[in-house]
């Protein structure tokens, strides 16, 4: 493929709407540059402070991969899979260094969702943000570095 592909390869936008340019890893649907976002029960979290790494939560462990959202998709994911939970926690990620473990797959509402196919290391958290169930949602953080 060579870098004669860099030029053609087309631009997306991220979460924070600055353009992003998707990388030679896009061919399996990777975008660089751009965080992901973790939902754990704080319990998870723990462990995964704890012990320096997660094979994530038991949906996770039941598919053989963790579930991520991206920006656009967490707000959903907490309303469709943790409506009225307590103490919850956001985990943001930066989705380039996790490499070809990471595959951007079709899912809810046929939208590529991030996926992980490896074990998430503490290392890999960038930040670790509350999301308190407030009235009848998640209060979400400002998702920004």
């Amino acid at each position: 493929m060579g870098n004669s592909l860099a030029g053609a390869l087309p631009h997306v936008k991220r979460f924070n709407c600055a353009p992003a340019t998707l990388d030679v890893g896009a061919w399996t649907g990777q975008i660089g540059d751009m965080l992901i976002f973790k939902i754990f029960h704080a319990h998870e979290w723990a462990v995964l402070q704890a012990e320096g790494l997660s094979l994530g939560a038991p949906i996770d462990l039941a598919d053989g991969f963790v579930h991520f959202s991206t920006a656009e998709q967490v707000a959903e994911t907490a309303a469709k899979h943790f409506a009225g939970a307590e103490g919850l926690v956001l985990l943001a990620v930066d989705a380039a260094p996790l490499g070809d473990a990471l595959k951007w797959e079709v899912s809810r509402g046929a939208a590529k969702f991030p996926h992980l196919y490896a074990a998430l290391k503490l290392s890999d958290v960038i930040w670790d943000k509350p999301m308190p169930w407030v009235r009848d949602h998640h209060a979400l953080p400002s998702l920004e570095r």
